[in-house]
């Protein structure tokens, strides 16, 4: 597994040489940031998940930021927050709701946003912002609390997929050995 991501990474040359990431090229060579172990994938894989509800196209600069603050692997940070996407977005951001409105103990159901008036457009405006500072809060209490819940769930279950992936291959190499 490590030796096909290897060969897909860019090289430190590749970034040495790359006129757009000279002014970073201190930052991005460090070393644990291209090295692949457990604990630089687990925590990766946590950043990755974290990062990938961040809204908008922020994803991916939010997921290479936390990368370079823990030393994590860079490319899999980045890679993970692939898992958000056009399908998958719009049900996470329902759930993110439900679990901040449970949180902070609203009782009503979701509020359907007001439909769209080309004849009364300044009034179905007003009417749109009240409806989005009234999500706002429970949307973003969601959105933190369903983002860490998927960076612990990931980082465990990184780790736990490691574990087995190097028992499997020390029993083989005994296996080959007897």
């Amino acid at each position: 597994m490590r030796r096909t991501l290897k060969k897909y990474l860019p090289d430190h040359q590749t970034i040495r040489n790359n006129r757009w990431l000279k002014p970073f090229e201190s930052s991005l060579l460090h070393p644990r940031l291209w090295h692949l172990n457990r604990h630089s994938a687990a925590g990766a894989v946590a950043a990755g998940l974290f990062c990938g509800l961040i809204p908008g196209p922020l994803q991916m600069l939010g997921a290479a930021a936390c990368a370079l603050v823990f030393r994590v692997n860079l490319p899999l940070a980045l890679l993970m927050t692939l898992y958000t996407n056009p399908f998958t977005i719009v049900p996470l951001y329902l759930l993110a709701y439900q679990i901040g409105r449970l949180t902070i103990g609203e009782s009503n159901g979701f509020i359907t946003p007001p439909a769209f008036s080309a004849t009364d457009f300044i009034g179905w405006s007003t009417a749109m912002q009240s409806w989005m500072l009234t999500v706002a809060k429970p949307l973003g209490i969601g959105l933190i609390l369903l983002a860490s819940g998927l960076a612990i769930v990931g980082y465990f279950a990184m780790q736990a997929a490691w574990r087995a992936y190097l028992i499997s291959a020390w029993r083989r190499r005994r296996k080959l050995r007897s």
